[in-house]
């Protein structure tokens, strides 16, 4: 029986989705990619009723993480992201928060995980997926048990996140697209990023980039 309530919030001047992952069983709250306005995704967080436990971070650019230092002093909670993207979290050039929020931000995750890595979080069972391309350390993050899967700037509705940024490389991104898809059963749904909810049947069939 499915136990995840998935509620989230669009934040920041580039529209980022972060998400809030509810366990309707234990009441605990995971926060993928707190981008900004952490006032708003607190109260937003109040109103679930429910206790966060953790971060979960797909990359580093800073319209997915320029929450994360304070709501993580908050709540008093751990930080999730790829190893590799541990070098570009700590960039404040590279994440590209100095050049375009106009905030040098920077952040070190408590976990950094390796690909295919199975933790546990708020009584998830969740697959790291590494898909690089956006950004070296992009990743997904797979709930098979709820049929979900969190992309950040990896798929996005019949596309993918660009790639001529700090550390991208559409070589990868292609390799990534299709390593993603061979693993997401048809019914999962995506939710990325930014822009709308997507599937996995619908991106195999349409999307130009695998």
């Amino acid at each position: 029986m499915k136990k995840l309530m998935l509620r989230g919030i669009v934040v920041g001047p580039v529209q980022t989705n972060c998400y809030f992952l509810k366990n309707e069983e234990t009441q605990e709250i995971l926060i993928v990619d707190p981008g900004a306005e952490q006032e708003r995704i607190i109260y937003a967080l109040d109103k679930l009723q429910g206790k966060p436990v953790g971060i979960l971070l797909t990359h580093g650019h800073y319209d997915h993480v320029c929450a994360v230092n304070e709501l993580r002093e908050h709540y008093k909670i751990p930080v999730y992201a790829a190893k590799e993207e541990e070098p570009l979290l700590a960039d404040s050039q590279q994440n590209l928060s100095a050049a375009w929020s106009g905030v040098p931000y920077k952040v070190k995750a408590d976990a950094l995980l390796e690909d295919e890595e199975e933790i546990q979080a708020a009584g998830f069972e969740i697959t790291t997926i590494l898909t690089p391309g956006h950004t070296s350390g992009s990743c997904c993050y797979w709930i098979k048990d709820e049929e979900v899967c969190f992309s950040g700037d990896t798929v996005f509705y019949g596309s993918c996140g660009r790639c001529d940024l700090p550390t991208g490389s559409m070589s990868e991104m292609k390799k990534s697209l299709n390593k993603i898809f061979a693993m997401l059963p048809d019914k999962t749904v995506i939710y990325p990023g930014h822009g709308e909810v997507t599937d996995a049947e619908f991106e195999k069939k349409n999307n130009p980039y695998l």
